[in-house]
């Protein structure tokens, strides 16, 4: 080897190795040096990632780092909050009762339903397939519940958890059938859209109705009461604290590993002034709601879904590998992940929730009806994932997105509802909504790619 291949060997080697890092209030800079592309054999240039300069410039340095973000397509959420603002400002211009307590109170009950549907979608957006059997999934679910109990006298807690794993077992059953058999998930899932309808249809008998009674324990807990009715003030902002609190100590357990790492973390000035944000947005919500009703329990289980999905998917390794599948199926199989597995347990929480939805539903009309699941819900459920955020083509993603874009959807409803719009109106502007976010999400990917992230 002559000296000089060796020279921009080692020269190569060195910049690969040679890290340093330095910490200035806070902040972990990591610092690489590489060689010249155009020449190989000059000496190694320091190359600073532009994210770790945010918090030496302060606030200029944010401001860079967002002009950063939306010229290479990453937008995140914010398309989605610009539109909810714009949505909610125009309805409260057309009718002053559209910010209420009361009809923010109603806004946040009855998204819960359809919202847990989005949520097991969001999976399998993230998969880049999509299930279409959540709607007739969550309709079998409520209505084997009605059965169960009405019919057949069994305990509403045990028809509760029947009625999930049942769910859960359709789901895993789709799942089967795409990862093992090869079936496209569009046609398996649309065999199941169509066939467990049937099987409700059959089961509900030709009265098309069964009614469960109002306080049969999870019809009671999912209508309209909570479990702070009594002291709902005191339980609103015991949420909203616990929520901020919950946060604090994620954001600086968070700092805490990466500081020990050694890898760039956020500094203790933009948690606090996150947590600040996410403080006076709980609260003032919180005393909104108790204007009205207080916190229904459906929220607050909606909203805890949200949490603990959120933290598998970002926290757990099973989370890392649904990522990683959407975002390359054969990179996934060379990293040893189990490919097929990850679709069924996928396609298994998809269905899950479903009925979990589905219990939610009931717990609205207390009973199950020809019309659970049935309609647009489908349709709604993975608008909201999409319009939240959820990239169709999977791999890029949040659950949050849900939360999102269900008050997208519901604000819309709820919003001309008070207008005493057509039903036609509100699917027109849903669908141009949803066309909308899925060109912001075309139109993202695409300057990723030309910004050499995609």
């Amino acid at each position: 080897m002559s000296d000089t291949s060796k020279t921009v060997k080692s020269d190569k080697t060195e910049a690969a190795k040679a890290t340093k890092a330095t910490k200035a209030e806070g902040v972990v800079e990591e610092q690489a040096t590489v060689a010249p592309a155009d020449d190989p054999t000059a000496a190694p240039v320091a190359v600073v990632d532009p994210r770790l300069l945010v918090r030496e410039e302060g606030l200029k340095g944010y401001v860079t780092e967002f002009k950063r973000k939306v010229k290479g397509g990453e937008l995140g959420s914010l398309p989605v909050v610009i539109g909810l603002i714009i949505i909610w400002i125009i309805f409260q211009a057309k009718n002053d009762r559209f910010l209420s307590a009361d009809n923010l109170s109603d806004i946040s009950y009855f998204m819960s339903a359809t919202g847990m549907l989005a949520i097991g979608l969001v999976f399998v957006l993230l998969l880049g397939e999509i299930d279409l059997s959540v709607g007739s999934v969550s309709g079998l679910a409520s209505t084997l519940f009605a059965v169960f109990v009405v019919e057949n006298g069994m305990n509403g807690w045990l028809a509760l958890v029947l009625a999930i794993v049942t769910g859960v077992g359709i789901g895993a059953l789709h799942g089967w059938f795409f990862a093992r058999i090869g079936v496209p998930a569009f046609v398996v899932t649309l065999a199941g859209f169509l066939g467990w309808n049937g099987l409700m249809l059959w089961l509900l008998g030709s009265t098309g109705t069964i009614n469960i009674p109002s306080d049969e324990g999870p019809v009671y807990v999912l209508g309209q009461s909570s479990f702070f009715m009594d002291q709902a003030i005191i339980g609103a902002y015991l949420l909203a604290g616990l929520g901020v609190v919950l946060s604090l100590v994620g954001n600086f357990g968070e700092q805490r590993r990466r500081r020990a790492a050694g890898v760039p973390f956020r500094p203790t000035g933009e948690i606090l002034v996150r947590v600040g944000l996410l403080a006076v947005a709980s609260f003032v919500a919180a005393a909104v709601l108790n204007n009205a009703q207080g916190v229904s329990n459906a929220l607050v289980i909606f909203l805890a879904a949200l949490v603990i999905v959120d933290f598998v998917l970002r926290r757990t390794t099973y989370g890392r590998k649904v990522f990683a599948v959407g975002g390359g199926i054969e990179a996934a199989r060379r990293a040893g992940i189990n490919v097929p597995m990850i679709r069924i347990t996928v396609f298994a929480i998809s269905g899950g929730f479903a009925a979990i939805g589905g219990m939610f539903f009931a717990g609205q009309t207390a009973s199950a009806t020809l019309n659970a699941g049935g309609g647009n819900t489908l349709m709604l459920a993975i608008a909201a994932a999409v319009i939240g955020g959820t990239s169709l083509f999977g791999g890029r993603g949040s659950v949050w997105s849900a939360l999102l874009g269900m008050l997208v959807i519901q604000s819309i409803t709820t919003g001309l509802n008070l207008l005493n719009m057509n039903t036609s109106i509100q699917y027109m502007i849903t669908g141009g909504v949803l066309l909308g976010a899925v060109v912001i999400d075309s139109v993202s990917r695409k300057s990723q790619k030309a910004a050499g992230r995609g």
